[in-house]
């Protein structure tokens, strides 16, 4: 059964602190999304890291109910 973008938002919020998510259904179907995540968090991490913690704050679900994530992630300007 596939995730419904509030939930994914819900849960990256939880675990990434002080996320900005907007999350883009990219098919139409619940089953692929674009994800752009803002958070003071990702502040001189690189890009690999803020991708884990933000797959570590979808609690295992990737590849299960969430089938694809896009993903875009930066600290705030």
């Amino acid at each position: 059964m596939p995730m419904n973008a509030e939930d994914i938002v819900s849960l990256i919020k939880e675990g990434v602190p002080g996320a900005d998510v907007e999350i883009t259904d990219l098919a139409g179907d619940g089953d692929h999304y674009k994800a752009v995540v803002i958070s003071p968090a990702f502040a001189g991490l690189p890009r690999v890291r803020q991708h884990q913690m933000v797959y570590a704050a979808l609690k295992g679900r990737m590849g299960g109910e969430l089938h694809a994530l896009a993903l875009e992630t930066r600290a705030p300007d």
